[in-house]
């Protein structure tokens, strides 16, 4: 194989080269062969099946494996390979697998695993969108921290990425908050504590309107005042709610570490919307159903209800505010793939909107996408802000951040930047805690899992990489580390490196299928397979050549640690 070509991703290097030999000593093409990782490390650390090449090359699987393996070791240099019944296996020389992993992780730092694979192309991602006069709850915390990751994992592959946080700043609910500060305004501190206030108008609202029919009329009227345009009374009070709540929620995504390309509520559509609703009767695809304009959906599903454009009232719905939303976006960024990081709750309003594109006949609608998760649940059921059932985001970030805080003073007295490294560590338990599990599924909500300091934890990976950072420290300190590396030291590290070489292909798959779990699993095992090795194989101390490498690649750990916690938007502080 000679000297290995050095890719962005490392492994990459000594994948091709099997591929290329089995293609050349074969005579297939090097997509006929299916490339897996072994499955037991004892046998190698890569496999290749012979069963899907038994009719093109009228062999039986074991007699094409024990030919193959017969003939691959001429064209293979640093790797060797075994045939087992209709498999090949192949394992990596330990000295070429660490001095290319290692050496590419330690010369790229923070560019390990970046790429040219998005270079002009355009990611737009629709994340958090919180209503205004609401609270951030732990429901909130999903979207934001999702969306978030999966704008950093597309950061990291060269695309262009655009996140926006769509606002809610309109609707019906508006009308209703008007209505309750009204009547009760007078009643609640709405200066010095907005966001509290204002849930507690809103759960009010809902409460009376069940004995008090007249309050759901006066709640219509002020929506009816918003959308007209007139810029009296209510539309004044709807600015200051807004102006309000942005503030209380810039609070919660500095600690979070969240930052937006756009910041734009549903009101910013209010004058696209006329053009929208034009250019989708100019369509063909409306009709009139009870003075409403809508568009029918039953060619889809027969069962489907239309997509509502027009209330009979002359008002509009969130479904025509969010067709007026992706036109302007479309036409502003002309993306590659439009992610709406929004609840599962939402799929019947997603799938009504990719329709009205699709009998629109667009063909760009296939590049927006649903980017579904579940719900956060407490244990007495689902969240409801109208019922003022919600956990509340900055409570829960506190409330971490205290128990870090015990926890480091404990472990380690006298820290300095003690306040800060809690904050570090708290914040990024509950990051980490919501990014560990497959999106898709349901969050039942605990303080004990959410701030448990053991297991599967944010915290854990966050000591790891802080362990490996004191490792350096004292290596620079001792004055260890300057002599040539005996890569062969590292021969008992050969699943640690492995791993290592695997980060770039993790931060591909986890982009692609906008899943951050793929990545947070990883950390975990790399964390888990990290301290098992230090557990075993002294870093410092030893001959000047074995601690040489030995502390190389902890420093590669360190690096890969630290570069997967800032994708994820968690801290990955030096000291712990």
């Amino acid at each position: 194989m000679g000297q290995l070509v050095l890719t962005r991703r490392t492994m990459q290097a000594f994948t091709d080269a099997i591929l290329n030999a089995l293609a050349a000593e074969s005579g297939l093409d090097a997509d006929a062969f299916k490339l897996e990782r072994a499955r037991d490390p004892k046998l190698g650390d890569f496999a290749v099946p012979c069963f899907p090449l038994a009719k093109a090359l009228k062999q039986a699987p074991p007699a094409i494996a024990a030919d193959l393996a017969a003939k691959l070791p001429a064209r293979l240099e640093g790797i060797t390979v075994e045939a087992a019944g209709p498999y090949l296996n192949f394992r990596i020389d330990r000295t070429a697998l660490a001095s290319t992993v290692i050496g590419a992780i330690l010369d790229q730092g923070q560019d390990f695993g970046k790429s040219d694979e998005g270079h002009g192309r355009t990611i737009v991602i629709d994340l958090s969108s919180p209503n205004i006069a609401k609270p951030m709850s732990v429901g909130h915390l999903r979207s934001t921290v999702i969306g978030a990751a999966i704008q950093r994992l597309h950061d990291h592959l060269g695309y262009t990425t655009v996140g926006i946080n769509h606002i809610g700043d309109w609707g019906s609910q508006f009308g209703k908050l008007v209505a309750a500060m009204n009547r009760w305004g007078d009643t609640v501190d709405i200066e010095n504590d907005p966001i509290q206030a204002l849930l507690s108008l809103y759960v009010r609202f809902h409460e009376e309107v069940e004995n008090d029919p007249s309050l759901a009329e006066e709640g219509k009227e002020a929506f009816r005042e918003l959308e007209s345009g007139v810029d009296g009374e209510v539309r004044a009070t709807w600015r200051k709610l807004t102006e309000l709540s942005l503030a209380e929620f810039d609070k919660t995504y500095k600690r979070l570490g969240v930052t937006f390309d756009e910041v734009r509520g549903e009101a910013f559509y209010e004058d696209h919307l006329d053009a929208t609703i034009e250019r989708i009767v100019a369509s063909g695809v409306t009709e009139t159903s009870d003075d409403a304009l809508v568009v029918s959906l039953t060619e889809f599903n027969e069962n489907l209800p239309p997509c509502i454009l027009r209330k009979s009232d002359g008002t509009t719905l969130y479904a025509t505010r969010d067709l007026a939303a992706v036109f302007h976006r479309w036409e502003l960024y002309a993306f590659e793939r439009a992610l709406y990081v929004v609840g599962g709750d939402q799929r019947l309003h997603f799938s009504q909107l990719k329709m009205v594109l699709q009998r629109m006949q667009l063909d760009w609608e296939p590049r927006m996408e649903h980017i579904d998760f579940g719900m956060v649940r407490l244990p007495e059921g689902k969240m409801s802000t109208r019922e003022g059932k919600v956990v509340f985001l900055e409570d829960v970030l506190d409330e971490a951040a205290r128990q870090a805080g015990e926890v480091i003073a404990e472990k380690n007295p006298g820290l300095a930047n003690a306040a800060k490294i809690a904050e570090q560590v708290g914040v990024g338990a509950v990051v980490f805690n919501d990014l560990k599990r497959e999106r898709v599924k349901d969050i039942a909500f605990t303080w004990e899992e959410v701030l448990s300091f053991e297991g599967d934890t944010g915290p854990y990976v966050q000591y790891t990489h802080a362990r490996l950072a004191s490792i350096a420290r004292k290596a620079a300190e001792a004055e260890e580390g300057g002599a040539e590396p005996d890569w062969n030291a590292l021969e008992d590290a050969g699943p640690l490196v492995l791993a290592l070489g695997r980060f770039p292909d993790v931060v591909q798959r986890a982009a692609k299928n906008a899943e951050p779990s793929e990545l947070t699993q990883y950390l975990l095992g790399l964390a888990r397979e990290t301290n098992s090795w230090i557990a075993k194989s002294r870093v410092l101390g030893q001959e000047p050549a074995i601690t040489a490498a030995r502390l190389l690649c902890a420093n590669a750990c360190n690096s890969v640690l630290g570069n997967g916690l800032r994708i994820l938007g968690v801290p990955a502080p030096e000291e712990m």
